[in-house]
């Protein structure tokens, strides 16, 4: 078969406004970044189109190292609603430069399901992330100047929260020393990867311009030598800061293999943020479709629960439908068979496997949501483990379906996508039965994920985070509107618990709470699971060493 980016090359790609008209949107009121991507203004927002519209959110079992395709899956369901006549747009998040050139290669779907122009999404695309980087690393350096201005007038932090952001692997920068040799106040410090940005996360829930300034100036950067906090609007430069997002908060616009409409907006990452696309680019699509397929990154127990106890609450969003993608591949690794024999018919590692596949079902129907299952095709399936992949949904009364987008694009989503839509028109959702309630104590929404969703049998926190929760009390006492953050844990992808090892379905496991970081712009309450690092290494063998430019076409992405 041919590689991604030879399929991405042969497709002839439309004019972006052509790909606006599709939608409906005056080609005219859009912000053309080249030929084939364009920004969509935010006033193009319709809530009473938005509330008619059906949410479809597409989440996965637990990641392996074997991949399970959520993207390519989310873009080939698209393809597959329009191909059975339905007006339906995919709404997603951007890629990270960190993975691209670490060990993914590329996040823009695979195969005849992809977003495109391919390259340009994966590299630089309309410079939304390098925004965010900016925006970030200027906080920094006008927090820094104002701690070397100040200092002769007594100011000091006792603490400083706010690192700085690159979106590159970099594990040599997670822990640093600042203002070395009299060049500033001297400080440890350290970087986190930019989808971790607390400013990403603003990017992504920020309703409009001005709700984007409001949640900038309420960032707490650190804590005062008398205790109180001090934010981004003690520095007076919010308005500087809302000036380097303000054309980053438009949603992107761009197209399919297919040439249907996408929006690609956002970037955080769902093991270490909320790891959804954002707000905005999902009432945008909802605004323009009739359906409208969004993903939550990783796991459903990571991505999905932050989409309902986060964006769905924050938002008002209510999908219609959830849809799990799994592979044999991926069930067969958390079934305990080894990588190398993953490709092997294996019925006993399947059947082992299907606990993970199985617990994800029931936390997303405790949601109260309609769940499918698809099956994301590989060429090395056999017929026998597929049927016992769908007879185990029948045995859970859920709908089961097997996509072949990655090899024939929408043509090989139409199963799924009547799926879909037939499930939509004879189940109602209920409305979100959320894993916690607002006013909870921050250790007890955290306990309830733990517990609920990951299936912990204890949740323990370390000094460290104890102590930050006594701060938290001790500083924010009066400040009613913390007590209703919900919590972003930060926690490995690969497994239920904080171990990145332990595949499949654990039991009577602790998971333990290293670190507790207030978030006041994104308004939530980020929680570090275990040994999780917000800035990610590279891999023995980076992708780096295989992108390249060859007779003037790029090689490598995928």
């Amino acid at each position: 078969m041919k590689t991604d980016i030879q399929i991405a090359r042969e497709c002839e790609l439309k004019p972006i406004g052509e790909i606006a008209s599709q939608l409906g949107i005056d080609p005219e009121t859009i912000e053309p970044y080249g030929r084939y991507m364009a920004k969509v203004p935010v006033s193009n927002i319709d809530d009473e189109k938005v509330r008619k519209s059906r949410l479809i959110l597409v989440t996965a079992i637990s990641p392996t190292k074997a991949g399970i395709g959520k993207t390519t899956v989310s873009i080939g369901l698209t393809l597959g609603l329009n191909k059975i006549g339905k007006k339906a747009v995919v709404a997603l998040r951007e890629p990270s430069l960190g993975p691209c050139f670490g060990i993914k290669g590329g996040a823009a779907g695979g195969g005849y399901a992809q977003v495109l122009p391919m390259e340009k999404i994966n590299l630089h695309f309309t410079g939304d992330f390098h925004a965010v980087t900016s925006a970030h690393n200027t906080i920094s350096a006008l927090l820094d100047n104002y701690l070397f201005q100040h200092r002769k007038d007594g100011f000091s932090l006792r603490e400083i929260y706010w690192k700085r952001v690159l979106d590159v692997n970099d594990r040599s920068l997670r822990n640093i020393v600042t203002g070395l040799r009299g060049d500033g106040v001297v400080s440890e410090t350290g970087f986190d990867i930019t989808p971790a940005s607390e400013l990403m996360a603003i990017l992504c829930l920020a309703t409009s311009e001005e709700d984007l300034q409001r949640r900038i100036e309420n960032i707490v950067l650190g804590i005062t030598a008398d205790g109180r906090p001090f934010r981004v609007r003690d520095l007076g430069v919010a308005g500087a800061i809302t000036v380097l997002l303000r054309d980053a908060l438009s949603p992107n616009l761009v197209q399919t293999t297919e040439h249907t409409p996408a929006f690609i907006h956002g970037g955080p990452f769902a093991n270490i943020a909320h790891g959804c696309s954002s707000v905005l680019a999902t009432k945008m699509a909802m605004t323009y479709s009739d359906y409208v397929v969004t993903e939550a990154g990783f796991g459903a127990d990571l991505g999905a629960e932050k989409f309902f106890d986060i964006k769905c609450r924050k938002a008002g969003l209510l999908p219609r439908l959830v849809v799990i993608v799994a592979t044999t591949q991926g069930l067969k690794m958390h079934g305990g068979v080894d990588l190398e024999h993953i490709k092997e018919p294996n019925i006993q590692g399947l059947r082992e496997g299907l606990k993970n596949l199985n617990r994800h079902i029931n936390n997303m129907q405790g949601f109260g949501q309609p769940v499918i299952v698809t099956l994301n095709r590989h060429a090395t399936d056999i017929d026998e483990e597929i049927d016992i992949v769908r007879k185990n949904c029948e045995d859970l009364g859920v709908g089961f379906a097997v996509n072949e987008a990655f090899l024939r694009g929408g043509d090989g989503a139409t199963e799924l996508a009547q799926k879909v839509v037939d499930t939509i028109d004879h189940i109602q959702p209920l409305p979100i039965h959320f894993t916690y309630p607002e006013n909870d104590t921050i250790e007890g929404k955290i306990e309830k994920v733990c517990k609920r969703i990951y299936g912990a049998a204890a949740v323990e926190f370390t000094k460290t985070g104890k102590k930050r929760l006594e701060a938290i009390r001790e500083t924010f006492a009066d400040d009613e509107a913390i007590r209703h953050y919900p919590v972003c844990i930060a926690k490995t992808q690969y497994s239920f618990t904080a171990d990145s090892t332990r595949y499949g379905s654990p039991e009577g496991f602790t998971i333990r709470i290293r670190d507790i970081i207030l978030n006041c712009g994104s308004e939530m309450i980020v929680a570090i699971a275990g040994d999780m690092l917000r800035m990610p290494g590279l891999p023995k063998s980076p992708q780096a060493e295989r992108i390249t430019i060859i007779d003037g076409e790029i090689e490598g992405l995928s």
